[in-house]
């Protein structure tokens, strides 16, 4: 890891801070970075239009009872890593080739749309209950790697 690499997880531990979602531990970053220029960025939270849990005052999960990286679709918010790769697509900015620095490691979810973004490198700090992720990011050639140093 080199100075780029903490800079960049440091900004996804900020844009986390913007997420709507009030789970604890569950406000998820991430920045996905080309040529070491920052291209998007993402947050957990509600899609455009549609009211925030916290505008809700309840948590769907919560309220269900679904345990963490279960039942992923039950929730009203869009992953970090989705929302990121979705404002590429809006905004027309090829990612293909870039590194994706997240707070947590992206579930098999986000893994499967970020290996089709052309993303080559994904740096996190958080685990994830989700083997599967592993299994499919070295099927694809994609470099996971997770941040170990103090933010």
């Amino acid at each position: 890891m080199d100075k780029w690499d903490k800079r960049f997880m440091q900004m996804a531990f900020t844009i986390a801070d913007w997420s709507s979602c009030f789970r604890a531990g569950r406000k998820i970053g991430c920045v996905i970075v080309k040529d070491k220029r920052i291209m998007t960025t993402g947050y957990n939270g509600a899609p455009s239009g549609i009211k925030t849990c916290r505008d809700k005052g309840v948590c769907l999960r919560d309220k269900l009872g679904i345990p963490s990286g279960t039942q992923m679709q039950t929730c009203y918010a869009v992953h970090a890593e989705q929302n990121a790769i979705v404002q590429a697509a809006k905004l027309g900015v090829s990612i293909d080739g870039a590194t994706l620095y997240c707070t947590h490691q992206p579930c098999s979810m986000c893994c499967k749309m970020i290996i089709n973004s052309g993303i080559k490198r994904v740096i996190y700090k958080e685990g994830y209950p989700d083997p599967f992720t592993l299994e499919l990011f070295a099927e694809a050639g994609v470099t996971l790697e997770r941040y170990e140093e103090e933010l």
